[in-house]
């Protein structure tokens, strides 16, 4: 954890395609790049700025999402999220999150990821999972 510090960014890149829409997803009822599609880009791109740098036997799992989806993209065109880390207080990083399509601004928040041991967490949901 000693790699990461605020200013790390990452990104996520695609092109809208049927499988991204609302209509596809049961999110809506038109073939627009549906909030569920973005949301999942913004906190990928949170992971590419610094799960690389965690090392063997750590991750970031998201904890806090809080975001608004501003314009409609349609099929076929390129979005963009990024995600900045702005915070770091113990385990959690805060990120600024943006999505942007070929025209504009699509989406912004702030996205909350926590540091985690992989087994602790693994032994967790053993724990968790094996409860009658």
């Amino acid at each position: 954890m000693d790699e990461l510090r605020v200013g790390l960014t990452g990104r996520k890149e695609l092109t809208v395609e049927e499988r991204h829409t609302a209509s596809h997803l049961g999110s809506g009822g038109v073939p627009v790049y549906a909030t569920p599609m973005m949301v999942l880009a913004m906190e990928e791109a949170a992971l590419s700025a610094v799960d690389p740098l965690l090392g063997d036997g750590r991750a970031t799992v998201g904890v806090s999402l809080d975001v608004r989806h501003l314009a409609a993209t349609p099929l076929g065109m390129r979005v963009t999220a990024t995600a900045e880390l702005v915070g770091i207080d113990g385990r959690m990083l805060t990120f600024r999150v943006e999505a942007r399509d070929d025209a504009e601004l699509i989406g912004e928040g702030t996205h909350v990821r926590a540091v985690v041991d992989l087994e602790r967490f693994k032994d967790k949901l053993a724990k968790k999972a094996s409860r009658p």
